[in-house]
Protein backbone atom coordinates (compact mmCIF):
# COMPACT_ATOMS: atom_id res chain seq x y z
CA UNK A 1 0.00 0.00 0.00
CA UNK A 2 1.96 3.08 -1.30
CA UNK A 3 1.15 6.41 0.74
CA UNK A 4 0.18 9.75 0.06
CA UNK A 5 1.54 13.32 0.78
CA UNK A 6 -0.55 15.37 2.79
CA UNK A 7 -0.95 17.97 -0.24
CA UNK A 8 -2.02 15.71 -2.65
CA UNK A 9 -5.23 14.51 -3.85
CA UNK A 10 -6.37 11.34 -3.25
CA UNK A 11 -7.29 9.63 -6.98
CA UNK A 12 -9.57 6.73 -6.50
CA UNK A 13 -8.55 4.65 -9.50
CA UNK A 14 -5.50 4.43 -7.53
CA UNK A 15 -6.50 3.53 -4.25
CA UNK A 16 -9.93 1.52 -5.01
CA UNK A 17 -10.13 -1.71 -7.12
CA UNK A 18 -13.48 -0.97 -8.23
CA UNK A 19 -13.14 2.38 -9.11
CA UNK A 20 -10.27 1.63 -11.27
CA UNK A 21 -11.90 -1.48 -12.51
CA UNK A 22 -14.77 0.61 -13.96
CA UNK A 23 -12.18 3.75 -15.06
CA UNK A 24 -11.47 1.46 -17.78
CA UNK A 25 -14.37 2.35 -19.80
CA UNK A 26 -12.85 6.11 -20.17
CA UNK A 27 -9.27 4.91 -20.59
CA UNK A 28 -7.92 3.59 -17.79
CA UNK A 29 -6.82 4.74 -14.07
CA UNK A 30 -4.91 8.08 -14.08
CA UNK A 31 -1.39 7.77 -14.57
CA UNK A 32 1.66 8.49 -12.47
CA UNK A 33 2.59 11.77 -14.82
CA UNK A 34 -0.61 12.91 -15.42
CA UNK A 35 -0.68 16.81 -15.85
CA UNK A 36 -3.79 17.48 -13.02
CA UNK A 37 -5.14 21.06 -12.56
CA UNK A 38 -3.93 21.94 -16.33
CA UNK A 39 -8.08 21.63 -17.46
CA UNK A 40 -10.83 23.89 -16.67
CA UNK A 41 -12.67 20.96 -16.28
CA UNK A 42 -11.47 20.78 -12.57
CA UNK A 43 -12.68 17.45 -10.30
CA UNK A 44 -15.90 19.34 -8.87
CA UNK A 45 -16.63 20.69 -12.27
CA UNK A 46 -16.49 17.11 -13.68
CA UNK A 47 -18.74 15.89 -10.63
CA UNK A 48 -21.14 18.90 -11.27
CA UNK A 49 -21.94 18.05 -14.83
CA UNK A 50 -21.85 13.91 -14.53
CA UNK A 51 -24.70 14.84 -11.59
CA UNK A 52 -26.95 17.21 -13.94
CA UNK A 53 -26.66 14.17 -16.97
CA UNK A 54 -27.70 11.30 -14.26
CA UNK A 55 -30.17 14.22 -12.95
CA UNK A 56 -31.32 13.98 -16.63
CA UNK A 57 -31.26 10.38 -17.16
CA UNK A 58 -33.83 9.66 -14.27
CA UNK A 59 -36.01 12.40 -15.89
CA UNK A 60 -36.19 10.15 -18.65
CA UNK A 61 -37.30 7.18 -16.77
CA UNK A 62 -40.48 9.14 -15.62
CA UNK A 63 -41.35 9.66 -19.10
CA UNK A 64 -43.87 6.71 -19.32
CA UNK A 65 -45.69 8.75 -16.16
CA UNK A 66 -45.18 12.13 -17.58
CA UNK A 67 -46.89 11.07 -20.63
CA UNK A 68 -49.91 9.51 -19.33
CA UNK A 69 -48.92 6.82 -16.28
CA UNK A 70 -49.68 10.05 -13.59
CA UNK A 71 -53.10 10.52 -15.20
CA UNK A 72 -54.92 7.24 -16.95
CA UNK A 73 -54.77 3.37 -15.72
CA UNK A 74 -54.44 1.96 -12.38
CA UNK A 75 -51.03 0.68 -12.21
CA UNK A 76 -48.95 2.12 -15.32
CA UNK A 77 -47.05 4.36 -12.89
CA UNK A 78 -46.09 1.53 -10.77
CA UNK A 79 -45.28 -1.11 -13.71
CA UNK A 80 -42.92 1.67 -15.09
CA UNK A 81 -41.41 2.11 -11.76
CA UNK A 82 -41.97 5.99 -12.41
CA UNK A 83 -44.37 7.40 -9.64
CA UNK A 84 -44.07 10.53 -8.52
CA UNK A 85 -45.65 12.70 -5.60
CA UNK A 86 -45.28 15.67 -7.04
CA UNK A 87 -48.34 15.99 -9.95
CA UNK A 88 -50.25 14.42 -7.84
CA UNK A 89 -50.23 16.66 -4.90
CA UNK A 90 -50.39 19.88 -7.36
CA UNK A 91 -54.00 18.97 -7.06
CA UNK A 92 -54.49 17.01 -3.64
CA UNK A 93 -53.05 19.93 -1.42
CA UNK A 94 -54.63 23.00 -3.63
CA UNK A 95 -51.66 24.49 -5.48
CA UNK A 96 -53.86 24.18 -8.74
CA UNK A 97 -56.53 26.38 -7.02
CA UNK A 98 -54.61 28.92 -5.66
CA UNK A 99 -54.68 27.75 -1.76
CA UNK A 100 -51.89 29.01 0.48
CA UNK A 101 -50.51 25.95 2.80
CA UNK A 102 -50.57 25.91 6.48
CA UNK A 103 -53.55 28.66 6.51
CA UNK A 104 -55.71 27.34 3.93
CA UNK A 105 -58.24 24.19 5.03
CA UNK A 106 -57.81 22.12 2.07
CA UNK A 107 -61.11 19.76 0.60
CA UNK A 108 -60.71 15.82 1.48
CA UNK A 109 -59.46 13.95 4.15
CA UNK A 110 -56.04 15.70 4.49
CA UNK A 111 -57.38 19.30 5.85
CA UNK A 112 -54.15 20.89 5.63
CA UNK A 113 -50.49 20.18 3.81
CA UNK A 114 -48.63 17.35 5.83
CA UNK A 115 -45.28 18.73 5.14
CA UNK A 116 -42.67 21.26 7.13
CA UNK A 117 -42.78 24.71 6.26
CA UNK A 118 -39.41 25.36 3.93
CA UNK A 119 -40.74 22.25 1.89
CA UNK A 120 -43.81 23.76 1.45
CA UNK A 121 -42.39 27.01 0.39
CA UNK A 122 -41.10 25.01 -2.03
CA UNK A 123 -43.63 24.06 -3.33
CA UNK A 124 -45.73 27.10 -3.83
CA UNK A 125 -42.99 29.10 -4.95
CA UNK A 126 -42.87 25.96 -7.84
CA UNK A 127 -46.80 26.62 -8.22
CA UNK A 128 -46.20 30.27 -8.45
CA UNK A 129 -44.23 29.36 -11.81
CA UNK A 130 -46.61 26.90 -13.30
CA UNK A 131 -49.39 28.93 -15.94
CA UNK A 132 -52.73 28.42 -14.41
CA UNK A 133 -54.44 28.34 -17.63
CA UNK A 134 -54.61 25.47 -19.52
CA UNK A 135 -56.56 21.81 -18.57
CA UNK A 136 -55.46 20.03 -15.43
CA UNK A 137 -52.90 17.61 -16.57
CA UNK A 138 -51.22 19.86 -18.43
CA UNK A 139 -50.54 22.53 -15.14
CA UNK A 140 -49.48 19.26 -13.39
CA UNK A 141 -47.01 18.12 -15.99
CA UNK A 142 -45.69 21.77 -16.18
CA UNK A 143 -46.01 21.61 -11.95
CA UNK A 144 -43.52 18.65 -11.84
CA UNK A 145 -40.89 20.06 -14.84
CA UNK A 146 -40.96 23.19 -12.36
CA UNK A 147 -39.66 21.03 -9.19
CA UNK A 148 -37.54 18.58 -11.68
CA UNK A 149 -35.82 22.21 -12.24
CA UNK A 150 -35.29 23.31 -8.12
CA UNK A 151 -34.60 19.94 -7.63
CA UNK A 152 -31.72 19.55 -10.48
CA UNK A 153 -29.97 22.55 -8.64
CA UNK A 154 -30.03 21.18 -5.41
CA UNK A 155 -28.65 17.79 -6.78
CA UNK A 156 -25.58 19.39 -8.53
CA UNK A 157 -25.12 21.82 -4.76
CA UNK A 158 -25.14 18.50 -2.89
CA UNK A 159 -22.45 16.93 -5.18
CA UNK A 160 -20.44 19.84 -4.82
CA UNK A 161 -20.61 20.01 -1.11
CA UNK A 162 -20.05 16.42 -0.90
CA UNK A 163 -16.69 16.87 -3.23
CA UNK A 164 -15.63 19.86 -0.93
CA UNK A 165 -16.23 18.85 2.25
CA UNK A 166 -12.79 16.06 1.63
CA UNK A 167 -10.58 19.11 0.55
CA UNK A 168 -8.35 16.01 -0.93
CA UNK A 169 -11.19 13.44 -1.76
CA UNK A 170 -12.82 15.69 -3.99
CA UNK A 171 -13.30 12.79 -6.41
CA UNK A 172 -15.69 11.26 -3.78
CA UNK A 173 -18.32 13.03 -4.97
CA UNK A 174 -18.53 11.08 -8.06
CA UNK A 175 -20.28 8.58 -6.26
CA UNK A 176 -23.13 10.93 -5.25
CA UNK A 177 -23.87 11.57 -8.94
CA UNK A 178 -23.33 8.25 -10.13
CA UNK A 179 -25.78 6.52 -7.46
CA UNK A 180 -28.37 4.59 -9.01
CA UNK A 181 -30.65 5.32 -6.02
CA UNK A 182 -29.89 8.67 -6.24
CA UNK A 183 -31.20 9.29 -10.15
CA UNK A 184 -34.26 6.92 -9.28
CA UNK A 185 -35.89 8.71 -6.40
CA UNK A 186 -34.55 12.75 -7.09
CA UNK A 187 -37.88 13.35 -8.25
CA UNK A 188 -40.26 11.54 -6.00
CA UNK A 189 -40.86 14.08 -3.83
CA UNK A 190 -39.25 17.12 -2.53
CA UNK A 191 -36.49 15.56 -0.03
CA UNK A 192 -33.82 17.13 -2.13
CA UNK A 193 -34.36 20.37 -0.93
CA UNK A 194 -33.41 19.01 2.82
CA UNK A 195 -30.63 16.74 1.60
CA UNK A 196 -28.86 19.67 0.12
CA UNK A 197 -29.15 22.24 2.90
CA UNK A 198 -28.15 19.39 4.88
CA UNK A 199 -24.63 18.71 2.54
CA UNK A 200 -24.22 22.89 2.57
CA UNK A 201 -24.33 22.74 6.63
CA UNK A 202 -21.86 19.94 6.73
CA UNK A 203 -19.51 21.55 4.28
CA UNK A 204 -19.53 24.64 6.05
CA UNK A 205 -18.83 23.15 9.24
CA UNK A 206 -15.63 21.30 7.55
CA UNK A 207 -14.27 24.77 7.08
CA UNK A 208 -14.43 25.91 10.87
CA UNK A 209 -18.11 28.23 10.21
CA UNK A 210 -20.22 26.59 12.64
CA UNK A 211 -22.72 29.50 12.90
CA UNK A 212 -23.28 29.15 9.05
CA UNK A 213 -23.52 25.38 9.57
CA UNK A 214 -25.86 25.71 12.21
CA UNK A 215 -28.08 28.28 9.99
CA UNK A 216 -27.93 25.73 7.11
CA UNK A 217 -29.15 22.86 9.48
CA UNK A 218 -31.77 25.04 11.18
CA UNK A 219 -33.02 25.13 7.69
CA UNK A 220 -32.66 21.80 6.47
CA UNK A 221 -34.68 20.94 9.94
CA UNK A 222 -37.58 23.41 8.55
CA UNK A 223 -37.78 21.28 5.27
CA UNK A 224 -37.23 17.83 7.10
CA UNK A 225 -37.38 16.58 10.09
CA UNK A 226 -33.93 14.63 10.13
CA UNK A 227 -31.42 17.14 9.78
CA UNK A 228 -31.89 17.62 13.47
CA UNK A 229 -29.97 14.71 14.16
CA UNK A 230 -26.91 15.58 13.28
CA UNK A 231 -27.06 18.33 16.58
CA UNK A 232 -26.18 14.78 18.43
CA UNK A 233 -23.19 13.09 17.02
CA UNK A 234 -21.64 17.04 17.11
CA UNK A 235 -22.55 17.44 20.56
CA UNK A 236 -20.79 14.42 21.60
CA UNK A 237 -17.72 15.49 19.48
CA UNK A 238 -17.21 18.68 20.97
CA UNK A 239 -18.11 17.42 24.73
CA UNK A 240 -15.04 14.47 23.49
CA UNK A 241 -12.75 17.38 22.13
CA UNK A 242 -13.76 20.57 24.28
CA UNK A 243 -15.12 22.55 21.26
CA UNK A 244 -18.18 24.05 23.30
CA UNK A 245 -17.69 27.51 21.89
CA UNK A 246 -18.04 26.07 18.32
CA UNK A 247 -20.86 23.53 18.96
CA UNK A 248 -22.82 26.79 20.84
CA UNK A 249 -22.77 29.04 18.09
CA UNK A 250 -23.73 26.17 15.36
CA UNK A 251 -26.97 24.90 17.70
CA UNK A 252 -27.55 28.90 18.21
CA UNK A 253 -27.79 29.40 14.42
CA UNK A 254 -29.50 26.32 13.95
CA UNK A 255 -32.69 27.17 16.30
CA UNK A 256 -32.21 31.02 14.94
CA UNK A 257 -32.88 29.90 11.65
CA UNK A 258 -35.17 27.69 12.35
CA UNK A 259 -37.55 29.78 14.65
CA UNK A 260 -36.98 32.49 11.59
CA UNK A 261 -38.69 30.17 9.11
CA UNK A 262 -41.10 28.44 11.33
CA UNK A 263 -42.56 31.59 13.32
CA UNK A 264 -44.42 33.62 10.75
CA UNK A 265 -46.47 30.20 10.42
CA UNK A 266 -46.99 29.35 13.85
CA UNK A 267 -48.41 31.95 15.90
CA UNK A 268 -51.86 32.60 15.12
CA UNK A 269 -53.25 35.45 16.76
CA UNK A 270 -57.26 35.86 17.50
CA UNK A 271 -59.41 38.09 20.27
CA UNK A 272 -58.76 35.57 22.81
CA UNK A 273 -54.75 35.62 22.07
CA UNK A 274 -51.84 33.54 20.20
CA UNK A 275 -51.81 29.96 19.88
CA UNK A 276 -50.30 27.31 17.45
CA UNK A 277 -51.58 27.39 14.02
CA UNK A 278 -53.50 23.84 13.35
CA UNK A 279 -51.73 23.82 9.89
CA UNK A 280 -48.61 24.03 10.85
CA UNK A 281 -49.12 21.60 13.55
CA UNK A 282 -50.16 19.18 10.75
CA UNK A 283 -46.85 17.71 10.17
CA UNK A 284 -45.81 17.11 13.46
CA UNK A 285 -49.46 15.36 14.38
CA UNK A 286 -49.40 13.39 10.94
CA UNK A 287 -45.99 12.03 11.51
CA UNK A 288 -47.17 11.17 15.21
CA UNK A 289 -50.32 9.43 13.82
CA UNK A 290 -49.52 7.85 10.75
CA UNK A 291 -49.46 4.05 10.98
CA UNK A 292 -46.77 1.38 9.93
CA UNK A 293 -46.67 1.80 6.50
CA UNK A 294 -44.54 0.63 3.45
CA UNK A 295 -40.78 -0.60 3.89
CA UNK A 296 -40.91 -0.34 7.82
CA UNK A 297 -38.99 -3.54 10.14
CA UNK A 298 -42.74 -3.08 11.85
CA UNK A 299 -44.65 -3.98 8.54
CA UNK A 300 -42.48 -6.76 7.82
CA UNK A 301 -42.85 -8.11 11.92
CA UNK A 302 -46.68 -7.02 11.44
CA UNK A 303 -47.51 -9.05 8.24
CA UNK A 304 -45.53 -12.12 9.09
CA UNK A 305 -47.00 -12.54 12.89
CA UNK A 306 -50.32 -10.76 12.35
CA UNK A 307 -49.85 -8.80 15.15
CA UNK A 308 -50.87 -5.30 14.11
CA UNK A 309 -48.00 -3.56 16.31
CA UNK A 310 -48.04 -0.27 18.18
CA UNK A 311 -44.72 0.98 16.73
CA UNK A 312 -44.69 4.57 18.13
CA UNK A 313 -43.30 3.29 21.58
CA UNK A 314 -41.11 0.72 20.31
CA UNK A 315 -39.44 2.85 17.42
CA UNK A 316 -39.35 5.64 20.20
CA UNK A 317 -37.50 3.15 22.52
CA UNK A 318 -34.89 1.82 19.93
CA UNK A 319 -33.72 5.53 18.72
CA UNK A 320 -33.14 6.33 22.38
CA UNK A 321 -31.24 3.55 22.85
CA UNK A 322 -29.21 3.52 19.62
CA UNK A 323 -28.43 7.16 20.58
CA UNK A 324 -26.86 6.50 23.91
CA UNK A 325 -25.39 3.64 21.84
CA UNK A 326 -23.52 5.93 19.56
CA UNK A 327 -23.03 8.40 22.44
CA UNK A 328 -20.46 6.15 24.41
CA UNK A 329 -19.03 5.35 21.43
CA UNK A 330 -18.08 8.47 20.74
CA UNK A 331 -17.00 8.72 24.57
CA UNK A 332 -14.98 5.42 24.38
CA UNK A 333 -13.83 4.93 20.67
CA UNK A 334 -10.01 4.79 20.52
CA UNK A 335 -9.60 7.85 17.98
CA UNK A 336 -12.57 9.99 18.19
CA UNK A 337 -15.07 9.32 15.34
CA UNK A 338 -15.08 11.17 12.42
CA UNK A 339 -18.18 13.44 12.19
CA UNK A 340 -19.29 11.84 9.08
CA UNK A 341 -19.40 8.69 10.41
CA UNK A 342 -21.84 9.56 12.95
CA UNK A 343 -23.78 11.53 11.32
CA UNK A 344 -24.60 8.50 8.77
CA UNK A 345 -25.14 5.90 11.61
CA UNK A 346 -27.75 8.25 13.53
CA UNK A 347 -29.53 8.76 10.67
CA UNK A 348 -29.53 5.28 9.46
CA UNK A 349 -30.79 4.48 12.86
CA UNK A 350 -33.61 6.58 12.58
CA UNK A 351 -34.52 5.30 9.18
CA UNK A 352 -34.24 1.48 10.30
CA UNK A 353 -36.07 2.30 13.36
CA UNK A 354 -38.99 4.65 11.72
CA UNK A 355 -42.33 3.51 11.15
CA UNK A 356 -42.18 4.00 7.84
CA UNK A 357 -39.55 4.01 5.21
CA UNK A 358 -40.39 5.89 1.41
CA UNK A 359 -38.06 5.05 -1.73
CA UNK A 360 -37.29 9.01 -1.60
CA UNK A 361 -35.10 8.51 2.23
CA UNK A 362 -32.48 6.83 0.90
CA UNK A 363 -31.67 10.45 -0.38
CA UNK A 364 -30.73 11.28 3.27
CA UNK A 365 -28.32 8.84 3.38
CA UNK A 366 -26.42 9.09 -0.03
CA UNK A 367 -24.30 12.37 0.94
CA UNK A 368 -23.66 11.15 4.44
CA UNK A 369 -22.40 6.96 3.73
CA UNK A 370 -20.02 9.00 1.16
CA UNK A 371 -18.71 11.01 3.48
CA UNK A 372 -18.31 8.07 6.12
CA UNK A 373 -17.19 5.30 3.87
CA UNK A 374 -15.84 6.45 0.85
CA UNK A 375 -15.07 2.86 -0.66
CA UNK A 376 -17.27 2.40 -4.22
CA UNK A 377 -17.57 -1.65 -3.49
CA UNK A 378 -19.48 -1.16 -0.21
CA UNK A 379 -21.09 2.15 -1.90
CA UNK A 380 -22.70 -0.30 -4.73
CA UNK A 381 -23.51 -2.99 -2.69
CA UNK A 382 -25.90 -1.11 -0.71
CA UNK A 383 -26.80 1.07 -3.70
CA UNK A 384 -28.15 -2.85 -5.33
CA UNK A 385 -30.16 -3.61 -2.04
CA UNK A 386 -31.73 0.18 -2.15
CA UNK A 387 -32.81 -0.41 -6.06
CA UNK A 388 -33.79 -3.84 -5.71
CA UNK A 389 -36.38 -2.37 -2.83
CA UNK A 390 -37.04 0.74 -5.29
CA UNK A 391 -38.40 -1.59 -7.95
CA UNK A 392 -39.90 -3.90 -5.44
CA UNK A 393 -42.25 -1.54 -3.82
CA UNK A 394 -43.73 -0.36 -6.98
CA UNK A 395 -44.18 -4.04 -8.62
CA UNK A 396 -45.99 -4.67 -5.36
CA UNK A 397 -48.25 -1.65 -5.80
CA UNK A 398 -48.78 -3.03 -9.56
CA UNK A 399 -49.81 -6.25 -8.61
CA UNK A 400 -52.10 -4.76 -4.97
CA UNK A 401 -54.07 -2.62 -7.84
CA UNK A 402 -54.39 -5.07 -10.44
CA UNK A 403 -57.33 -6.81 -9.25
CA UNK A 404 -57.49 -10.75 -10.66
CA UNK A 405 -54.69 -10.35 -12.97
CA UNK A 406 -51.80 -10.05 -10.16
CA UNK A 407 -49.62 -8.01 -11.93
CA UNK A 408 -46.31 -7.82 -10.03
CA UNK A 409 -44.64 -8.55 -7.05
CA UNK A 410 -46.90 -11.00 -4.39
CA UNK A 411 -47.00 -10.19 -0.59
CA UNK A 412 -43.48 -12.25 -0.19
CA UNK A 413 -42.01 -10.98 -3.01
CA UNK A 414 -41.66 -7.48 -1.72
CA UNK A 415 -41.25 -8.63 1.94
CA UNK A 416 -38.21 -10.07 0.38
CA UNK A 417 -37.21 -6.21 -1.30
CA UNK A 418 -37.26 -4.87 2.73
CA UNK A 419 -35.00 -7.32 4.30
CA UNK A 420 -32.66 -6.47 1.34
CA UNK A 421 -32.98 -2.67 2.20
CA UNK A 422 -32.90 -3.52 6.02
CA UNK A 423 -29.52 -5.91 5.39
CA UNK A 424 -27.98 -3.25 3.00
CA UNK A 425 -28.27 -0.66 5.27
CA UNK A 426 -26.96 -2.80 8.24
CA UNK A 427 -23.94 -3.39 5.90
CA UNK A 428 -23.08 -0.58 5.81
CA UNK A 429 -23.25 0.75 9.32
CA UNK A 430 -21.45 -2.46 10.29
CA UNK A 431 -18.42 -1.39 7.96
CA UNK A 432 -18.34 2.03 9.51
CA UNK A 433 -18.67 0.59 13.07
CA UNK A 434 -15.71 -1.20 12.26
CA UNK A 435 -13.77 1.81 10.84
CA UNK A 436 -14.65 3.29 14.56
CA UNK A 437 -13.38 0.68 16.48
CA UNK A 438 -10.36 -0.22 13.83
CA UNK A 439 -9.30 3.46 12.54
CA UNK A 440 -6.88 1.82 11.02
CA UNK A 441 -9.30 0.03 8.14
CA UNK A 442 -10.64 3.65 7.73
CA UNK A 443 -10.23 4.66 4.25
CA UNK A 444 -9.78 8.48 4.81
CA UNK A 445 -7.48 8.24 7.71
CA UNK A 446 -5.41 5.51 6.12
CA UNK A 447 -4.68 8.23 3.29
CA UNK A 448 -3.49 10.09 6.43
CA UNK A 449 -6.29 12.59 7.27
CA UNK A 450 -7.92 12.76 11.16
CA UNK A 451 -11.47 14.19 10.16
CA UNK A 452 -11.39 16.34 6.80
CA UNK A 453 -15.50 17.36 7.40
CA UNK A 454 -14.62 17.87 11.49
CA UNK A 455 -13.42 21.59 10.95
CA UNK A 456 -12.79 22.13 14.61
CA UNK A 457 -12.19 18.72 15.40
CA UNK A 458 -9.70 17.94 12.60
CA UNK A 459 -6.87 17.37 14.46
CA UNK A 460 -7.83 18.44 18.46
CA UNK A 461 -7.18 16.99 21.12
CA UNK A 462 -9.68 15.44 23.40
CA UNK A 463 -10.41 16.66 26.86
CA UNK A 464 -13.09 13.60 27.72
CA UNK A 465 -12.74 10.20 27.27
CA UNK A 466 -13.91 6.89 28.26
CA UNK A 467 -11.12 4.10 28.47
CA UNK A 468 -8.14 4.86 27.17
CA UNK A 469 -7.72 7.69 24.84
CA UNK A 470 -5.11 6.41 22.62
CA UNK A 471 -3.85 3.16 21.78
CA UNK A 472 -2.23 1.03 18.83
CA UNK A 473 -4.94 -1.15 17.88
CA UNK A 474 -4.33 -4.81 18.79
CA UNK A 475 -5.58 -5.61 14.60
CA UNK A 476 -3.87 -3.04 12.98
CA UNK A 477 -2.93 -3.01 9.16
CA UNK A 478 0.31 -2.54 7.99
CA UNK A 479 0.69 0.88 6.35
CA UNK A 480 3.42 2.92 6.00
CA UNK A 481 1.66 6.14 4.95
CA UNK A 482 2.22 9.22 7.22
CA UNK A 483 0.91 9.08 10.89
CA UNK A 484 -2.35 10.74 11.68
CA UNK A 485 -1.84 13.41 14.61
CA UNK A 486 -4.77 13.40 15.64
CA UNK A 487 -4.33 14.44 19.60
CA UNK A 488 -3.94 13.16 22.92
CA UNK A 489 -5.86 13.76 25.94
CA UNK A 490 -5.13 16.57 27.88
CA UNK A 491 -3.74 16.28 31.86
Amino acid sequence: MTSVRQDESVRPTQRDEVAAGGSELIGGPIGRHALLGMSRLTPVRVIALVALGMFALGMVQKLPCYNGGWFFGATTQYTHACYSDIPHLYAGRGFADGLIPYFNRLPGEMQYLEYPVLTGLFMEVASWMTPHGGGIQQREQIYWLVNAGMLMVCAVVIAVCVARTHRRRPWDGLLVALAPAFVLTATVNWDLLAVALTAAGMLMWSRSRSLAAGVLIGLATAAKLYPVLLLGPLLMLCWRSGAWRAYGRCLTGAVAAWLVVNLPVMIAHNGAGFHLREGWAKFYTFSQERPIDFGSVWLLISQRTGNPLEANLYATLLMIVGCAGLGLLTLYAPRRPRFAQLAFLVVALFILTNKVYSPQYVLWLIPLAVLARPRWRDFLIWQGCEVMYYLGIWMYLAYTGSGDKHQGLPLEGYQLAIVLHLLGTLYLCAVVLRDILMPERDVVRRDGDDDPSGGVLDHAPDVFVLGRAYHVPRHAAHFEGPPVRWGAVRE
